[in-house]
């Protein structure tokens, strides 16, 4: 089982000055991948025009993004997505989220109402047919497509999206749709079991998903993160408790990774919540922590 390390950057790390040191650290250091998040209504920006600045930047460090499709025309998103494949010839890791359903991020995405989880089904399908070179004709919305083919088509054939969430309408559309699972907020016997259930699902679907394409968003800290953070965190578990999603220190991390690992799961996204503005000297600890355990 190949282990990989993703870091996603802290926001002090994310303003023009910063970000191409940052990359060029990650880089340096032997991270796998660069992820980035799509929140429509947050400070950070269009994480896939930062990939295409990490494209260029960078040349071995893959280049991972949660995006947010609804509110994208599907056919520019094609178009964007396998571009970006091409320019950073095949480096790219996609996973789409429906995102946080807040009424202002729904009003301003184009989704007041309606089912979201199948809103991102039905633009997957559309972005499968063009990425395999196939003229689409349909209409999503507002928009009408005529006979569309893709130019230029994704490096990476097939170019993967992976799923998230760790609900049972989650998991079953994992199984169903999904080239891999990314989920967050579990711990290590709920993210072996949702495992096991995707598995069993797709082959119960006749579908194959790759013992390798199963992995996780941990957040961290080396002592005590700020108290919006935590409290954030516990708001998305009906238990609230941390013990095991957030580690603090190097111990707590290794363990917490070790034990996803004994369950299946093997890529891992790695968020800091250290308060510390030093963003250097916690990737530089980050990785003298967790990079060993990367094979």
């Amino acid at each position: 089982m190949k282990v990989r390390i993703a870091v996603t950057p802290p926001a002090m790390a994310m303003g023009e000055a910063v970000f191409p040191e940052y990359l060029l650290a990650c880089e340096s250091l032997g991270f796998d991948t660069l992820w980035l998040s799509d929140v429509p209504l947050g400070p950070l920006g269009d994480p896939l025009v930062s990939l295409a600045f990490a494209a260029g930047a960078t040349r071995r460090l893959k280049l991972g993004a949660n995006v947010v499709p609804l509110g994208r025309n599907p056919w520019w998103l094609a178009k964007q997505l396998a571009q970006l494949d091409r320019l950073s010839r095949g480096r790219l890791l996609l996973s789409f989220v429906p995102g946080l359903g807040a009424p202002a991020e729904r009003a301003a995405v184009g989704m007041p109402s309606g089912d979201r989880g199948r809103a991102v089904d039905d633009i997957i399908g559309l972005l499968r047919r063009w990425w395999a070179g196939e003229p689409v004709s349909a209409q999503y919305g507002d928009y009408l497509f005529e006979a569309l083919s893709l130019q230029p088509l994704p490096f990476q054939q097939p170019l993967e999206i992976w799923l998230g969430g760790i609900g049972p309408a989650a998991l079953e559309r994992v199984a169903a749709l999904a080239d891999g699972w990314l989920t967050a907020s579990a711990t290590p016997a709920e993210a072996a079991e949702g495992r096991l259930i995707i598995r069993a699902r797709a082959a119960a679907l006749g579908r194959h998903i790759d013992d390798e394409h199963f992995g996780i968003s941990i957040p961290y800290a080396q002592d005590a993160p700020s108290p919006v953070a935590v409290e954030a965190l516990r708001a998305r578990r009906k238990d609230r408790d941390l013990t095991h999603i957030l580690p603090l220190g190097r111990a707590p991390l290794v363990s917490l990774i070790q034990s996803h690992l004994t369950g299946g799961i093997s890529k891992f996204v790695l968020r800091s919540l250290t308060t510390s503005t030093d963003w250097r000297a916690d990737l530089a600890w980050l990785a003298d922590c967790v990079l060993p355990l990367q094979t």
